[in-house]
């Protein structure tokens, strides 16, 4: 975001506040809902004595009915009541979601896909073979003649939704049209795929008419906002209609500004310095905000006479009874920018919104789907999406991408009875269940969740959520009768399952945490007596995020200056890493120099050519550290190595410390941290240093730890951080479309899960490269081009790979029945049907 600098000198200090994740500890990753490790709990395989042959078991033999009434209370970080498989954004509404729902998929414990999973595959793992059967049988099968890859799923007949509707094809046709619809916004990615037919659909015109309007749309845009010029291409209907539509997302976009500023800076200290001298932030009603909005954007202020002015146009409110509108804001960027929406875009929008291109896009769909060569009818379907039968379904896409099957085939199967409307399904005329850009059922339906997994969701109540053993699942009704999931602060997992207020948990794996756990056993181990500890390794990582949108100099988050100014601030929180992680994990972490899940294939080893430390170098490109520097030289070298980067930013730096920024620009900036209020999570103390060191060299790190870790999210959701602790949940295939592609941008229609709001064309280009090859060698390669670029941008701070730590009552659960050999890939909730209490 980048003012224009006119007639007011304004420091524009944007604040700060990751759909995505609070950091491992607190309010873990969100795994995308496209991830087939987010598998609904007990839809998995059970294990298989060595050596036998994998055999469905018949029907008649499953149990009907749970054998046992005492509850399994599981203690869970605080959920955002985002219990929609469609709509979860955190790990833990996810994980809600998951105990009633099946997803078409089945993996093993290594990550591997089974493909044939109605009849079962046997898979070896640490000497031990396991069984694994699941809902459907999966197939992928490239063709080198069309170029075109085919993802069939069969079901199984007998599948049953909980409240006994049998699951059938119709289900999964639903459920992929619910993600392709073109107003759904949500954390999967399976739209980003070439799907036949769907850009078709989704604008409801044929390639020929999309090509047209395409062409209408940029001579429309070429001739400009005017007037209209009579011509053979277009008639002025349609020459209006476009430019209207700018105007108005224009404005909507110039309404987020005021709307942001409102939220960011309506505080005495920015009123009284940058609005009015004679104001303070009680005095700015609802009558004042526009002009709030403008005088800190520079489109406006007040003068002597006591007028308050529009930059531009010279207008002039008294703002007693004339007060300037969103439309007089509108006029004066409009005005500003020589009615040029791309400069306009470039370098004010509020939220990075394409106003261009989101105009264009709309244009295409409104406009190319009334042409009167498609007739009226529009697009009914998805070309690449066949119902085949009953019970399959096949999806075709142009060419190949190798993350494609996870999210094809990785989905969850909701119940269109349930979501959707039955009488709006017609498969064979077109109807899915829904009209057309209407999810409104779908979002109805986000507090309570229903699906065929193994447990029926009851209730939320009192930071309780309640389920009920479902007699429908096909494996057989589960053992256990309910199962709570309870809101419970991670530093009291392990004396929750001590005192009995909770059966099991995910626990900080810290030493703290290990201590207080062998106190409670009598062999003073982490597994006894008392308490039962699994630990693997955690498909994720910790990591410190910046955002680009807020964190740059003059508001362009890619130059050179920017990505200085990021440097600097990234050079110095990376060197209190290691002291900091072991402090809080011990052996349970390890610190990570490059932004990807040490579990991944893909991540970089020290042995690798180019491999190197994380932010270690200085703006000239020298190393800052050698092998024999002690901590207290490593922490000098990195701030001086900060402070080259300051420089570099534009930044002045006189005897070792920064005396002044940039004109309009700032030296203090915001982190927000979710630790509970308490500072309880794991890069507490890397910012606590970071602060102190920052503090010498004249820069200023705000920490901000709320109470409520909402407040991130709500950060996040809005773009308005500045720096964040938090941590992502890794996919089995490392794919990093969702969370770095410019598409993925909050507010840009994508996924929203770019909160680093890094946009490099590069960057995308070698993404969607990664994905279209099986080559795993080869893929590493740009896969480590990807995170070179990534850290040239600075806009995030690798930090930790950890543990997953779970703890269980060793006394009231029957430990035998818990799944075996857990591991990263193959979590404690799958075969929670066979989980049992003492």
């Amino acid at each position: 975001m980048q003012k224009i600098r006119r007639i007011l000198a304004i420091l524009l200090v944007l604040a700060m506040t990751l759909t995505f994740a609070l950091a491992c500890n607190k309010a873990e990753d969100p795994t995308p809902a496209d991830d087939p490790t987010a598998a609904p709990a007990g839809d998995e395989p059970t294990a298989a004595p060595a050596g036998d042959e994998p055999t469905a078991e018949p029907a008649a033999e499953l149990p009907k009915t749970w054998t046992n009434e005492t509850p399994l209370v599981v203690a869970y970080s605080p959920f955002s009541e985002k219990f929609s498989p469609f709509y979860a954004d955190t790990g833990y509404d996810q994980d809600v979601v998951s105990m009633t729902q099946l997803s078409i998929m089945t993996t093993d414990r290594m990550g591997g896909i089974i493909y044939n999973a109605i009849e079962g595959e046997t898979v070896s793992y640490n000497g031990t073979d396991y069984l694994y059967t699941g809902p459907a049988d999966i197939s992928v099968n490239y063709d080198e003649a069309t170029d075109t890859t085919t993802y069939t799923a069969k079901l199984r007949e007998d599948l049953v939704f909980s409240d006994g509707v049998p699951v059938t094809a119709d289900d999964i046709i639903f459920t992929y049209y619910t993600y392709l619809d073109p107003t759904y916004v949500g954390s999967t990615t399976l739209s980003s795929y070439g799907i036949l037919g769907l850009q078709n659909y989704q604008t409801q015109t044929t390639d020929e008419i999309y090509a047209k309007y395409t062409a209408i749309a940029q001579a429309i845009y070429a001739a400009g906002d005017q007037g209209y010029v009579e011509n053979a291409e277009y008639t002025q209907d349609l020459y209006d209609a476009y430019w209207a539509k700018m105007k108005a997302e224009w404005t909507t976009d110039v309404q987020a500004i005021v709307d942001y500023v409102k939220s960011k800076y309506l505080s005495d200290d920015y009123v009284g310095a940058y609005f009015n001298a004679n104001m303070t932030a009680a005095d700015v009603t609802a009558d004042f905000e526009v002009a709030f909005g403008m005088a800190m954007w520079g489109f406006g202020g007040f003068a002597e006479d006591g007028l308050f002015y529009g930059a531009v146009t010279g207008n002039s409110w008294d703002m007693v009874t004339t007060f300037p509108t969103i439309d007089d804001y509108y006029t004066e960027t409009y005005l500003a920018y020589g009615a040029d929406p791309d400069a306009y875009w470039a370098t004010e929008a509020a939220d990075g919104t394409d106003v261009h291109g989101t105009v264009d896009s709309w244009y295409i769909a409104e406009y190319g789907s009334k042409d009167d060569s498609m007739g009226g009818e529009g697009v009914k379907s998805i070309s690449g999406i066949t119902k085949i039968d009953d019970y399959t379904v096949q999806v075709v896409t142009a060419g190949y991408e190798a993350p494609a099957v996870y999210a094809i085939l990785g989905q969850r199967i909701t119940p269109l009875h349930y979501y959707g409307d039955v009488a709006k399904y017609d498969y064979e005329n077109g109807k899915y269940g829904f009209d057309f850009k209407d999810l409104s059922t779908q979002k109805s339906k986000i507090e309570a969740p229903m699906g065929a997994g193994a447990y029926k969701f009851i209730s939320y109540e009192n930071k309780v959520v309640t389920f009920e053993a479902n007699p429908n699942y096909y494996k057989g009704c589960p053992k256990l009768k309910t199962i709570l999931f309870k809101e419970t602060a991670s530093a009291e997992v392990a004396t929750a399952l001590s005192t009995g207020d909770a059966d099991a948990g995910e626990m900080t794996g810290s030493r703290l945490r290990f201590e207080e756990v062998a106190g409670y056993n009598s062999n003073g181990e982490i597994t006894g007596d008392v308490i039962t500890t699994s630990k693997v390794d955690n498909l994720g990582y910790g990591y410190i995020g910046m955002n680009a949108d807020t964190v740059n100099i003059g508001g362009v988050p890619d130059s050179a200056a920017s990505k200085a100014l990021r440097k600097g601030l990234a050079t110095v929180l990376a060197i209190y890493r290691d002291v900091a992680f072991d402090s809080y994990y011990g052996e349970a972490a390890a610190v990570i120099q490059y932004p990807i899940s040490n579990t991944s294939w893909a991540a970089p080893q020290a042995s690798d050519e180019g491999y190197k430390l994380a932010f270690s170098q200085d703006a000239a490109g020298n190393d800052l550290y050698t092998a024999d520097m002690t901590a207290e030289a490593r922490y000098e070298a990195a701030k001086a190595g900060a402070l080259t980067w300051f420089e570099a930013a534009g930044y002045t730096v006189e005897n070792g410390k920064v005396t002044a920024a940039p004109e309009g620009e700032r030296t203090t900036f915001t982190v927000i941290i979710p630790g509970d209020g308490t500072g309880d999570h794991p890069s507490y103390t890397v910012l606590t240093m970071a602060k102190a060191g920052l503090e010498e060299i004249g820069i200023t790190l705000e920490i901000n730890d709320p109470a409520d870790s909402n407040e991130l999210w709500d950060a996040l959701d809005a773009g308005t951080q500045d720096l964040w602790c938090a941590a992502w949940g890794s996919t089995i295939d490392p794919d990093m479309y969702q969370v770095y592609h410019s598409s993925g941008v909050v507010g840009e229609g994508g996924s929203d899960s770019n909160h680093y709001h890094i946009r490099d064309s590069k960057l995308d280009e070698l993404i969607v490269a990664a994905r279209q090859s099986d080559d795993q060698s080869y893929r590493k390669t740009v896969y480590k081009d990807c995170l070179d670029i990534i850290a040239d941008w600075a806009v995030e701070i690798p930090a930790y790979q950890r543990q997953n730590c779970i703890v269980f009552s060793t006394q009231r659960i029957n430990i035998a029945t818990l799944t075996p050999d857990i591991t990263t890939f193959w979590g404690w909730m799958n075969d929670i049907e066979l989980i049992d209490m003492n």
